[in-house]
């Protein structure tokens, strides 16, 4: 199972387009942003995902902030592909992220999910 962290330098437009279509299984609605724009350094996000045969099957991101009451982060954008879920997928890129969160030093993460979501 290999789940790496994307960086602004590995990101082509194939990189793109599987992450779009991947992004439309949580939500066809929502505008995405570029890659590159969501990767910028002071955007503060970390962009976990798994390939398989250079194929992204899964996302998750870690977007940070500092506030008064501590260096946060959220968890947001996780997705599997269809194909793939049932596998612990899900759980290994959010154990990746809580793993970046702690050589961070985070003092809290937390999980976003959509509302309309059980």
């Amino acid at each position: 199972m290999d789940i790496e962290i994307l960086k602004h330098e590995a990101i082509n437009d194939n990189v793109q387009k599987q992450v779009k279509e991947l992004f439309n299984q949580l939500n066809s609605n929502l505008k995405q942003r570029s890659l590159k724009e969501v990767l910028e350094v002071s955007n503060n996000l970390v962009f976990a995902i798994y390939k398989e045969d250079e194929r992204i099957l899964g996302m998750a991101t870690l977007a940070t902030y500092k506030a008064i009451s501590g260096y946060k982060g959220m968890i947001e954008d996780v997705v599997v592909d269809g194909g793939q879920r049932g596998k612990g997928l899900g759980r290994k890129l959010m154990e990746k992220l809580l793993e970046e969160g702690n050589k961070m030093e985070l003092d809290e993460i937390l999980l976003f999910s959509g509302h309309h979501r059980t």
